[in-house]
């Protein structure tokens, strides 16, 4: 499914996993979605280290376990495959902005999507600094969508935070600046993990850290929407 058809759907292995077949292809199904979640995630890692035009199909391979052949049955050429790695990441981000509808409590639904993205930060930090990589480089493969799906998505949910402001449901403030500042801020987790360590004085954050990283961050956010304690 490509990134400009994906502004609000569920994430790709998600959608990968509904199927309209019998038993049969269930299974073929499931084999399929391992295999290329197995290469999603290892091309993730050599990306993210290697960037684009240093990656090789071959290196992709050998992380996944896979014999090369068995990456080209799923991933035609190494573009397509790079294309899956950023379409996967922006599927999982994009799907949590449902939440924010006109009819939600605002604590509860800026609360969920900044524990969404922190949660992300956590489980895909490789997938975020490609992502990250190929803005930083002009967002050669994602630009148009950027400028046009993502905009709009955007300009759909700060609709919706501008009213909950013009109801007085939370402080006044500008949404727009608002969507930048959490998205810095839950991605820097992945995107600047050795910076985050080497302050912390730690290899890598425990998991009690890395909630409370959570807990500070949706804190600083409430709180500078009026929603804190």
């Amino acid at each position: 499914m490509p990134i400009s058809s994906r502004a609000s759907a569920m994430p790709a292995i998600a959608s990968l996993a509904r199927s309209s077949g019998g038993p049969g292809t269930r299974r073929k199904g499931g084999v399929r979605r391992t295999q290329e979640a197995r290469i999603l995630r290892a091309a993730e890692r050599v990306f993210a280290r290697a960037g684009f035009a240093g990656a090789r199909m071959a290196e992709i391979a050998a992380e996944a376990g896979l014999p090369k052949p068995n990456l080209h049955y799923y991933f035609a050429s190494k573009q397509a495959l790079y294309r899956a790695v950023l379409d996967n990441i922006l599927g999982l981000w994009l799907a949590e902005t449902e939440i924010i509808t006109p009819d939600a409590d605002p604590r509860t639904a800026l609360e969920h999507y900044v524990r969404a993205k922190m949660r992300f930060s956590r489980l895909y930090p490789h997938a975020s600094r490609v992502f990250a990589n190929e803005v930083v480089h002009g967002a050669p493969e994602i630009g148009r969508f950027l400028a046009t799906d993502l905009k709009a998505l955007v300009e759909s949910k700060t609709a919706v935070i501008d009213a909950w402001i013009g109801a007085g449901r939370m402080h006044r403030l500008d949404p727009l600046h608002l969507f930048f500042a959490i998205w810095a801020i839950t991605q820097t987790y992945a995107d600047f993990a050795t910076q985050v360590h080497a302050v912390t004085g730690v290899d890598a954050l425990s998991d009690g850290q890395f909630a409370a990283a959570t807990d500070a961050v949706v804190g600083l956010v409430l709180r500078g929407c009026g929603l804190g304690d």
